[in-house]
């Protein structure tokens, strides 16, 4: 006799910032907001394209890139990148994570997406917490990202004109 799989009763959806997200199986046409249950739907149609219907307004939904369970996607233009993981695998990143110490390496990452509009730090420069390093145009504007921590440029991964999505790796400084 074969044994059972173990059935997976939910998954998480983790941001790159440490997020937790829980979503039961089988997955419900439904969320909670604040307490407060609503009524969502994932559609496809020629017109839209693939959308999320909440109440009755459309939100356009592009899925960028997929990586085995991680996903980069635009949801609303703006940009979100997650991993899925099941118990199993949220307990494996826990476990292996435990071994792991404390990085001396900063990575800047883009808050938004856009496009690069100047670099103006190169590699090996020391930089000093508060200094721009990027200039990243979004909507028109042009947003200066900042080190929040001083030390020396490790590597500079952006150049002026590439586009960017949000959490694309910018800058690495070693911390002082």
């Amino acid at each position: 006799m074969k044994p059972d799989k173990p059935t997976i009763k939910k998954l998480f959806a983790i941001s790159t910032e440490g997020r937790k997200f829980q979503f039961p199986l089988p997955l419900k046409n439904v969320i909670r907001v604040n307490g407060r249950d609503y009524n969502v739907e994932l559609r496809e149609d020629e017109k839209y394209g693939i959308h999320v219907l909440w109440k009755n307004r459309r939100y356009p939904v592009e899925i960028v890139r997929t990586k085995q369970n991680r996903y980069e996607i635009l949801f609303n233009d703006i940009g979100h990148t997650f991993t899925v993981e099941t118990p199993i695998s949220l307990q494996r990143k826990k476990i292996l994570g435990k071994g792991k110490g404390k990085s001396t390496t900063l990575v800047v990452k883009a808050p938004m997406p856009g496009r690069i509009i100047d670099v103006l730090v190169r590699e090996h420069a020391e930089v000093i917490k508060g200094e721009a390093l990027v200039i990243l145009e979004a909507m028109k504007m042009q947003n200066e990202i900042q080190s929040i921590a001083g030390g020396t440029v490790i590597r500079v991964d952006v150049r002026a004109g590439q586009n960017v999505m949000k959490d694309d790796i910018l800058v690495e400084i070693a911390v002082k």
